[in-house]
């Protein structure tokens, strides 16, 4: 998948804002062309891309059970899709690894083939956030502060992406969903009283 990227520092915030907005207009724009749909060909260079920079071999693209193998299951599933469907669904794996789901889906034997197939049928959306917004509620359950303390990471993470003028959207779901997830442990906490 390509991007466009400024690679450039900003001095200010509004800056960082105007150089991500730009960058994000850009990415949607050239990514949802017609000749930026998944294409054999595609896959292929992406697959090969995948395997030397991972020090891995094409042949594991063969085998589901490994990364690049994952990662070409992906790309198969999403043939004919645009760029920006695709990134859309990797944002969706990188929330789920984030979170921890996908230690969780390995811990219970769950296939990666079956967890690509499961998320690419879902969207990012309000459903998905609500309910990773309650696995967070579940770890401040576990572990009080951490709720903060990742929103905290997230903002910071956040602002050094805005800033390098880099794609945002990973970021601003992480900063959405524990919002989401303070909201209601807040919501929940006026309530009992």
């Amino acid at each position: 998948m390509q991007t466009v990227s400024s690679r450039t520092d900003c001095l200010s915030k509004a800056d960082g804002r105007r150089a991500a907005a730009r960058v994000a207009l850009m990415n949607s724009v050239f990514n949802e062309l017609p000749s930026r749909r998944i294409t054999q060909e595609f896959i292929s260079h992406s697959v090969q891309e995948a395997a030397s920079t991972a020090s891995g071999c094409v042949g594991d693209a063969k085998d589901p059970c490994t990364s690049i193998g994952a990662y070409c299951y992906m790309l198969q599933s999403n043939l004919g899709k645009t760029m920006l469907e695709f990134q859309e669904l990797m944002t969706v794996f990188q929330l789920l690894h984030w979170n921890g789901s996908l230690k969780i889906f390995r811990e219970r034997k769950c296939s990666r083939k079956e967890v690509v197939s499961y998320y690419s049928q879902h969207r990012l959306d309000e459903c998905f956030r609500s309910h990773m917004a309650l696995d967070w509620i579940s770890k401040e359950q576990e572990t009080p502060g951490i709720l903060s303390q990742e929103l905290q990471v997230a903002l910071r993470e956040l602002e050094e992406a805005r800033r390098a003028g880099r794609e945002l959207r990973f970021y601003k779901e992480k900063r959405e969903i524990l919002s989401l997830a303070l909201s209601q442990r807040h919501s929940e906490g006026a309530s009992a009283q």
